[in-house]
């Protein structure tokens, strides 16, 4: 009987070491476990912190392709502009040249029609000449030039050229009195000036003692 028990103590003594140590198995691998989790939860983290920064790199370098396209696109749009001005300036000075050389034909047309003589006013050949001077008028309007009036007007540099400052009755200091040729406009600049005889202030008792004071001298 008292090697049955001591057997029976045996058993339970493996059975005991054999639970303790798959308790410490189960134990160990728990930790294992945790510590796998642990680290895979760190790379996950590691990888979204260089998915964050490739991100932000990206965005930082879409907004300087961006910032650059923007720039090119308003240098070529103010250099399209710049160009356009400038072939319109070149365009304009050139008609300009051109109908300047024009308004020598309209003056002779005009004073040609101005000579024909009453009984030759009704006159085929003079409707020929009118209705060429109409069209040539035409042309010119067409072209933005306009002839302007300056009889009566101060007398301005910008568009005037005086051939002479004489006294005139009716007419103040300053004041043009007759119109020698026309002037015109090219839109917002002058063609041509017109020439001009402009009026000048009557001279005094005292300015007539002087001029004849000068003369004897």
């Amino acid at each position: 009987m008292g090697k049955g028990k001591k057997a029976k103590d045996g058993l339970e003594g493996i059975d005991k070491a054999a639970m303790d140590g798959s308790s410490a198995q189960a134990d160990g691998e728990s930790a294992e476990g945790e510590e796998s989790i642990d680290s895979a939860a760190e790379d996950r983290e590691s990888e979204l912190d260089r998915l964050h920064r490739e991100l932000d790199e990206a965005r930082a370098q879409a907004a300087e392709y961006l910032d650059g396209w923007q720039r090119a696109q308003a240098e070529f749009a103010n250099f399209r502009k710049r160009k356009e001005a400038e072939w319109c300036q070149m365009t304009s000075r050139a008609n300009g040249a051109l109908l300047l050389k024009l308004l020598p034909v309209v003056d002779d047309f005009g004073r040609a029609i101005a000579t024909v003589p009453d009984d030759l006013k009704q006159a085929n050949w003079v409707d020929g000449v009118l209705l060429v001077k109409r069209k040539l008028d035409g042309i010119l309007e067409s072209e933005g030039v306009e002839a302007f009036e300056c009889e009566g007007e101060d007398f301005d540099p910008r568009y005037h050229d005086a051939v002479a400052y004489e006294e005139v009755e009716g007419y103040d200091e300053g004041k043009v009195f007759q119109e020698l040729q026309r002037g015109y406009m090219f839109g917002e600049r002058v063609l041509r000036p017109a020439l001009v005889r402009v009026a000048k202030a009557p001279a005094t008792a005292h300015d007539d003692m002087e001029a004849t004071s000068q003369n004897k001298e």
